[in-house]
């Protein structure tokens, strides 16, 4: 399999070998960068070829590239590390990144395009909206609920619970 990665900076590298035990060809688009095989603007002539991840630090552009993909027809993977603890309950959706020692616990929802860094946990039933970043060592607390494009900072915790009474999570 081929996995196109929209951006060749330091997380894309650190994408990049997230990615290494799964994919056996990985290239870049970066408008920047003398290792990608092309600029930005020029994804859509891999649609087919590639699936694509988006290694954006910047939470409101990494879910509108990932909007921008899905609707020419990429498909946009997931990508966990195989050293991190995802529970079986747990509901990760797609262009999301879990990095090593990451833990999202029982029945946590984590919504498209997230950033679950190394050491951070996700507790049971928390809720993380689309296009979020917990950072290294950041921990959303039980039932708690991140706010869509928030970024938690290092060893930041979030225990609010703002969780809407209907809801649900099914099997």
């Amino acid at each position: 399999m081929k996995l196109l990665i929209l951006g060749a900076g330091e997380y894309g590298q650190l994408v990049k070998e997230l990615a290494r035990n799964k994919y056996t060809t990985i290239d870049f688009l970066d408008d920047n960068s003398s290792v990608a095989i092309g600029k930005f603007e020029e994804f859509k002539k891999f649609v087919g070829e590639y699936q694509v991840i988006v290694a954006i630090g910047n939470n409101e552009a990494r879910l509108a590239w990932i909007e921008k993909l899905v609707e020419v027809g990429f498909e946009i993977p997931t990508l966990i590390s195989p050293q991190a603890f995802v529970s079986p309950s747990a509901k990760i959706e797609l262009g999301c990144i879990v990095e090593p020692m990451a833990v999202i616990n029982a029945n946590a929802k984590v919504e498209k395009g997230t950033i679950v860094s190394a050491g951070a946990a996700v507790n049971h039933n928390a809720v993380v909206k689309q296009g979020c970043h917990i950072d290294c060592n950041a921990v959303v607390g039980a039932d708690a609920v991140v706010p869509e494009k928030m970024h938690l900072n290092y060893g930041q915790v979030i225990t609010r619970v703002t969780k809407p009474d209907n809801w649900e999570f099914s099997e």
